[in-house]
């Protein structure tokens, strides 16, 4: 009995942690202006070039920094060019066992728009939260649907460049490559999936 106490006091505990983590970011990030929804796909042929991300991003993230310009190219030199990326802000924290919610915006170079949220667990020997400004190329992708599926984390992808995080997650053949800000060692601290869907829910899994 002493057991289940203590179990449902920790459970309890942790909720509360995920619930001021989350109401940090939201009183400290600005949120992205709400943009309508239109409709569209991706043609053949559409993709974004370098400089088109380095000046959406110093637009997104404030920063004219070198740091970014250099973990653009090397995303590009990994994986080309996105067909479309995702803008956005993030909560997430940690205690052995994490969690993750985020909400954005994706946009396709044809000028479509869609609402995205993400969330998901993560394992690892991390501890506390943090909120950050998040970036993510979509690669391989056609169809505004095809991101509402869950990603799972590239084994070994992870890598820090200039105060700018990134990791690649992958669902069959579209791969996503999340740049994050402030991350610090929470990056290659754990490993989980994501799981992006168009409408916001508490629900990790």
């Amino acid at each position: 009995m002493m057991k289940s106490f203590r179990k449902s006091v920790r459970s309890n505990i942790v909720a509360a942690f995920y619930g001021v983590v989350l109401g940090l970011l939201a009183a400290a990030v600005t949120p992205a202006p709400a943009i309508s929804q239109t409709a569209g796909q991706n043609p053949a042929g559409q993709h974004y070039s370098s400089r088109e991300i380095i000046d959406a991003g110093h637009q997104f993230f404030g920063t004219t920094t070198a740091g970014f310009a250099d973990v653009i190219e090397r995303v590009f030199a990994d994986s080309g060019q996105p067909a479309a990326y995702i803008v956005g802000q993030e909560a997430a924290g940690a205690f052995f066992g994490g969690l993750r919610y985020g909400e954005g915006t994706m946009y396709f170079k044809n000028g479509g728009s869609y609402k995205v949220y993400w969330q998901g667990p993560s394992i690892g020997f991390d501890f506390g939260g943090n909120g950050s400004r998040v970036m993510t190329l979509v690669y391989n992708i056609a169809s505004p649907n095809q991101i509402y599926n869950r990603f799972i984390g590239v084994e070994g992808s992870a890598y820090i460049i200039g105060g700018f995080g990134v990791n690649y997650q992958q669902n069959q053949n579209i791969r996503l490559a999340p740049i994050r800000t402030g991350v610090g060692a929470r990056l290659g601290a754990n490993v989980g999936y994501l799981k992006y869907t168009p409408e916001p829910t508490w629900n990790p899994f």
